[in-house]
């Protein structure tokens, strides 16, 4: 499982602000282009973000669902990606001197993506966590 750790210099409570207003995912989640409905007990278990992927034309509508939900702290979801497949993602947030630490660790777990080794993998989706991660800091730390 690919795991990056970005602190941001916002109070927890403003990053968890920023996660569950699904709404905002397209603006942090690499790959996400433009989200098309949020359930509205969004980020509670088994609630759903109806989103899309890639650039326009070749768009492609997915979804990605809450697995657990622990407020202010922790969210696991399951990030449908076809054709990749199927990724479970864990974001925590925990207070720390500057601010909060945010962790987000990521892995295929169904679907072609899981075909690829890890060793070939686990950078790729490293690297777009790393972005995600900083988009991520970018929206809490501007957020009022």
């Amino acid at each position: 499982m690919s795991t990056r750790r970005r602190v941001v210099r916002a109070d927890p409570q403003q990053v968890w602000r920023v996660l569950a207003d699904g709404w905002l995912y397209p603006l942090f989640v690499v790959g996400a282009s433009r989200m098309r409905d949020v359930d509205d007990s969004w980020p509670a278990p088994g609630s759903r973000l109806h989103h899309s992927v890639g650039a326009w034309p070749a768009l492609i509508d997915d979804i990605t669902e809450v697995l657990e939900c622990d407020p202010g702290s922790r969210l696991r979801l399951s990030a449908h990606g076809w054709p990749a497949g199927r990724a479970e993602v864990e974001l925590r947030v925990t207070a720390c001197p500057e601010g909060a630490e945010v962790t987000i660790a990521e892995d295929v777990v169904s679907g072609p993506g899981r075909l690829v080794p890890r060793l070939l993998r686990d950078p790729q989706i490293s690297w777009r966590n790393v972005e995600t991660l900083r988009r991520l800091a970018y929206s809490a730390e501007r957020r009022e």
